[in-house]
């Protein structure tokens, strides 16, 4: 049998001709040759008003033909410096040459066999989730095809692990939008509009955003009044504790507004949990895989006992560079379930497998520390602006996974127009804040230059005010 269609000499061809397209795709970056959306553009939104469904919400009239490292380029011809990443997915870059080389090789291989079968990918891939999950080498792993799939796989474990049924989740937060996973996610009404009962038994409590404190207090005078109301008042009165399976928390809140949480906070969490016999499941869903500086963003949080542990991890969106790939990762004596109370057609795909085990592997080579110290650079630059601008409030963030805050709604849609209008990708986040989660391979200069945009936006929203 063949190992791969492609001989060594043909797949080194393919390597060079990929190295070639990202550093011509690299030069003059943006570049816009019309006004966006150009013609094409226009003719091909035109076309999809007709024929998808209208429930998709477009972040703007960014029509995508093909995309290399940083760079995106429309069918109208128009180069984007893309610091969205296709919502924090293409950690590695877009179509990164040792990427595209493992899903050609595993795409040669072998497509699909379905998990009704062993096979190498999926082991493996298991094998190194449970290596990267720290604090315990007790790991299983279930592997889904996406984030949401993930979350709700983790909330079946939690009750049947625990005998238990309720949940406690966060206001802000973003979990997916099946009907489990959207249950948990508090952060926009239209994600529950319509679509009457939801998961029963999901608790929603005030997340740790202190910049608009739900209890008015401030941090650390607060004494972590938010935990606090939890054990006083959430199991007192609605929840009570022996009922409760897991508590669901982003470590830091994606779709909420990138809100990074003050550091004594989720040891707390893990605490509460601890003394009533509750699960903490993290979603590391946007936050983790390296976009944080850290492989699992649940790293940067250490408590009077040691590193915050969870007992469920999910993941998705950056671990495989832009393959449909996600997983739910549990300490092992939470994996008691029978065989088959849990499955899938398409989780753990071979190519999907490849594409992960190669991003983790420049995860681990450079792009961690790449994410950490050039985060630090944005955000650095960012205070800056942020002392010269009236209309930014508040800059957070950790590596490369930052918010910016704005006075309103209105100014934050304002920021991410003007960006787009310069060949910016930026997607909004929360109630008004815009996020930046660009691909973790960026250096100084493609910071620079969205630094630079984002000054030149920042100038004429406040002008137009």
């Amino acid at each position: 049998m063949r190992e791969s269609v492609l001989t060594e000499h043909q797949t080194g061809d393919v390597m060079m001709r990929e190295e070639q397209k990202m550093e011509q795709t690299e030069e003059r970056v943006p570049h816009l040759v019309t006004e966006v959306p150009g013609p094409k553009a226009e003719a091909l939104i035109e076309a999809d008003k007709a024929l998808v469904s209208p429930s998709i919400p477009r972040a703007c009239s960014l029509v995508a033909d093909r995309a290399q490292g940083w760079t995106v380029i429309d069918v109208d011809g128009n180069r984007f410096l893309d610091f969205a990443a296709g919502i924090a997915v293409c950690s590695t870059g877009h179509c990164h040459p040792r990427v595209v080389k493992a899903v050609h090789e595993q795409a040669s291989r072998m497509i699909h066999i379905s998990a009704d079968f062993y096979y190498p990918p999926y082991v493996k891939m298991a094998a190194k989730l449970a290596e990267i999950a720290p604090g315990s080498d007790e790991w299983q792993v279930f592997l889904t095809n996406s984030g949401t799939e993930a979350v709700e796989g983790a909330l079946k474990l939690a009750r049947y692990a625990t005998g238990r049924h309720r949940f406690i989740a966060f206001l802000g937060a973003f979990h997916g939008r099946s009907m489990g996973a959207i249950s948990l996610t508090a952060s926009k009404p239209q994600y529950h509009r319509g679509f009457g009962s939801l998961l029963a038994d999901v608790t929603h409590v005030p997340y740790a955003k202190c910049l608009d404190c739900h209890y008015n207090l401030t941090y650390p005078d607060c004494e972590l009044a938010c935990i606090d109301f939890i054990e006083k008042e959430i199991f007192k009165r609605i929840a009570p504790p022996e009922d409760v399976a897991a508590i669901v928390v982003e470590p830091v809140q994606g779709e909420g507004g990138y809100v990074v949480p003050p550091p004594a906070w989720l040891p707390a969490l893990r605490d509460l949990c601890d003394r009533h016999g509750i699960l903490l499941i993290t979603d590391e869903i946007q936050s983790g895989m390296g976009r944080t500086g850290k492989m699992f963003a649940f790293e940067h949080y250490v408590g009077e006992d040691g590193p915050v542990v969870p007992d469920i991890i999910t993941v998705a969106k950056g671990i495989a560079s832009g393959m449909p790939l996600g997983a739910f990762v549990a300490k092992r004596d939470l994996m008691t379930w029978d065989k088959g109370a849990h499955g899938t057609t398409f989780g753990g795909n071979p190519v999907a497998c490849a594409a992960a085990l190669e991003t983790i592997a420049l995860l681990e080579d450079s792009l961690m520390e790449n994410a950490a110290r050039m985060g630090d650079y944005i955000m650095d630059r960012l205070e800056d602006l942020k002392d010269e601008c009236d209309i930014l409030i508040d800059v957070r963030g950790l590596g490369l996974m930052i918010g910016m805050e704005f006075e309103t709604a209105e100014l934050a849609h304002a920021v991410s127009k003007g960006c787009f209008q310069r060949g910016l990708i930026v997607l909004g986040c929360g109630d008004k804040a815009v996020r930046l989660s660009p691909p973790l391979i960026i250096g100084e200069e493609q910071a620079d230059i969205a630094l630079g945009i984002l000054d030149e936006v920042f100038s004429e929203v406040t002008y137009d005010q």
